[in-house]
């Protein structure tokens, strides 16, 4: 899988600037030891898209190649059917979200209103420098808890390790396509954690992160009347590099119409995603992953690896 670029589309805006951590590269910092875990059998969930990007649906396992640090893999269990989706979203109530919690909820509402009330499930929790359970994990759920209208953002944020925590309670849910949406402007001041090392605890678990951005027009890096650099802009670089490495992605959005389109974005993603699992090597340490297609002109999006040879993480 390449490394992602800078996407525009019409009215929504999906970032993934700067991906330094390509496939078959390791992330940084994957030595946080209560995190690794022994794994016999490895779960990949697959995205892919054909050169102008839409899905691409009635794959087989034959047309995909797994490389384990650099050796194919067979495929030991292949599932392209249609699973529930199991979503934790995650409200930054930081100071920084000050005004903007809003359209954070906007945000979250339209990601909820595309999920199958019978089949799917979500979450809801909030951070600041603490991550707190709004709303356990819940089918069919619609709307967000009343506590969030009440919410006055404050304080410092720990974004990263409100994120690694996350990925654990998704990673957890089992038999459904997972995966951690974080609303935020993006800017952490105060986690213990370094975006590498958290893509590295959520690769390795197999939940994808999306990263959410709420920023006003004028701080969205790739909106024409922005005055953000997209080299500075916080969702480029190591927080562009955490979503890539777990097989999520950044999406950017200003406006309503964004902010709707990058919901259903998020959710035909999680949707379309084919499940792949293959037998580890056994060999201890961290294993960088690269998930193809055998024809050249379709694009895959998947984890960037895992670790092996150590304890399964406890649930926080």
């Amino acid at each position: 899988m390449k490394p992602g670029k800078l996407l525009i589309g019409a009215t929504v805006l999906a970032l993934n600037v700067g991906a330094g951590g390509a496939m078959g590269q390791e992330p940084k910092g994957t030595a946080v030891a209560s995190f690794k875990s022994s794994v016999d059998m490895v779960r990949v969930a697959a995205v892919v898209r054909d050169h102008k990007g839409r899905f691409v649906q009635d794959l087989t396992a034959h047309d995909f190649e797994i490389l384990d640090g650099g050796q194919k893999r067979a495929i030991a269990d292949f599932r392209p059917d249609i699973a529930g989706i199991s979503v934790a979203v995650l409200f930054d109530v930081s100071g920084s979200m000050e005004g903007h919690m809003p359209n954070a909820r906007e945000a979250a509402t339209h990601v909820l209103s595309w999920m199958d009330t019978t089949r799917d499930e979500a979450a809801v929790f909030t951070f600041d420098t603490h991550l707190d359970e709004r709303t356990p994990f819940t089918t069919g759920l619609r709307t967000l808890p009343e506590t969030l209208s009440g919410v006055v953002p404050f304080g410092e944020t720990s974004l990263h390790d409100a994120i690694a925590a996350t990925a654990r309670k998704v990673g957890g849910r089992e038999g459904r396509r997972r995966a951690v949406i974080v609303l935020t402007d993006g800017n952490d001041t105060s986690s213990r954690l370094k975006p590498s090392q958290v893509s590295a605890i959520a690769s390795e678990i197999d939940v994808p992160v999306y990263i959410f951005g709420i920023v006003p027009s004028i701080d969205n890096p790739t909106g024409d009347s922005s005055t953000q650099l997209i080299e500075r802009s916080p969702f480029a670089g190591p927080l562009s590099d955490l979503a890539a490495w777990t097989g999520g992605h950044v999406f950017v959005a200003s406006t309503p119409g964004q902010r709707s389109i990058a919901a259903r974005q998020i959710i035909d993603e999680l949707r379309h995603q084919y499940l792949i699992a293959f037998p580890s090597s056994g060999n201890p340490g961290w294993h960088p992953l690269e998930v193809r297609a055998r024809n050249k002109d379709l694009t895959v999006r998947a984890r960037s690896g895992y670790m092996a040879g150590q304890t399964n993480p406890t649930s926080n």
